[in-house]
């Protein structure tokens, strides 16, 4: 079957027919609701036992559980990892449905495609659909509330307006630019760092296997970047060359796909500069490679990216994070052949996006 034809894979939902249940086709070229992403990242545990499970890492205010899926061959030995995360907007509906893609894909070649192969024994990746549930779902409930950006935990004292931007309340230089304290603002970046459950939750996680983590990539909309640490106007990271480097090449990677430009650098160098991130956070870390995507488009649809679009915007952004992980991978397990072998897997993976599944 090609990518091109249709974008649907078998998976058991909750339909039955005369009593008995039927496998539906789920179409990764819609957006769908959290009932729907949560059934459908129940049902590719059960259909990869061997190599995916389902792991709850939080609660949000509400009191839904935040779960990703662990993929990776069992070796029996440590491993290195890969975390990606989406949703962490609420609004930013492309981005959970380039994190089911991002799964479906790697399961559907890792047997047939010898490099992803390799990379699945020697690593776990963590993927989280979406973050920021509570938002998530508020943004499902009607037409007015689409375009809700934060989490929904309470405001504080003396305020009525609900939520905390996620995105600037990491312990990362917080609060110190691109960040309000005005609690009705979209970028109120909380009380205190790492004051929202959704925050806690990534913080604890990550962090406690911060050695284990070679990437780490949160996937945002919209403008077309490829955005690495810091978001501090002032703060150079010491690494900065190497993650342009890494980044201009991922960029590279994705307008091999249908030919979309997206600009690479620091936030404050591309984009505006804020505090308080995730990418930023993890940077300090020590995880050696932290990126940002924003995706598709540059302002024509915004955050309401039809669903004709989703496709390609995988298809591109696959391609472009499949360069950063295959570049760390081979820079930790095969040393000095990372930089020609990432290149060269990039450059034939467009041919592949077309032509394989």
């Amino acid at each position: 079957m090609t990518l091109g034809v249709v974008g649907l894979c078998l998976v058991v939902l909750l339909s039955t027919v005369g009593g008995r249940a039927e496998r539906v086709e789920y179409d990764y070229y819609k957006y769908h609701p959290l009932s729907e992403i949560s059934d459908w990242m129940d049902q590719t545990a059960r259909d990869h036992p061997d190599i995916v499970t389902k792991v709850d890492y939080g609660k949000t205010h509400e009191l839904r559980t935040i779960s990703l899926l662990k993929i990776g061959l069992n070796t029996g030995e440590k491993k290195k990892a890969v975390w990606m995360d989406c949703g962490i907007h609420a609004r930013e509906w492309i981005t959970p449905a380039f994190c089911q893609y991002f799964v479906r894909q790697i399961l559907q070649t890792y047997k047939t495609d010898p490099k992803l192969g390799e990379m699945m024994e020697n690593l776990d990746f963590y993927v989280t659909p979406v973050v920021n549930i509570d938002g998530y779902c508020y943004t499902w409930e009607d037409t007015s509330t689409r375009l809700w950006r934060k989490n929904r935990s309470p405001s504080p004292e003396g305020c009525n307006c609900i939520g905390t931007d996620l995105n600037r309340n990491f312990d990362a230089h917080w609060g110190m630019s691109g960040t309000s304290f005005n609690c009705c603002s979209n970028s109120f970046g909380g009380r205190l760092p790492v004051s929202e459950p959704e925050t806690q939750a990534v913080t604890y996680f990550v962090g406690s296997r911060k050695d284990d983590f070679l990437c780490f990539l949160t996937i945002h909309s919209y403008s077309q970047l490829v955005l690495f640490p810091h978001g501090h106007p002032n703060f150079t990271d010491p690494g900065h060359n190497e993650l342009m480097e890494v980044g201009l090449a991922a960029a590279d990677a994705i307008r091999r796909v249908h030919g979309m430009n997206y600009s690479v650098g620091t936030p404050a160098d591309v984009l505006y500069a804020f505090t308080g991130s995730s990418q930023d956070w993890a940077r300090l870390q020590g995880i050696p490679y932290t990126y940002t995507f924003e995706l598709r488009d540059k302002g024509q649809y915004g955050f309401l990216l039809p669903e004709d679009q989703i496709q390609p915007t995988c298809e591109e952004a696959y391609s472009g994070a499949l360069h950063i992980i295959t570049f760390a991978h081979d820079k930790t397990f095969n040393g000095a052949m990372a930089t020609v072998a990432a290149a060269l897997w990039t450059v034939l993976l467009p041919v592949g996006v077309s032509t394989l599944l």
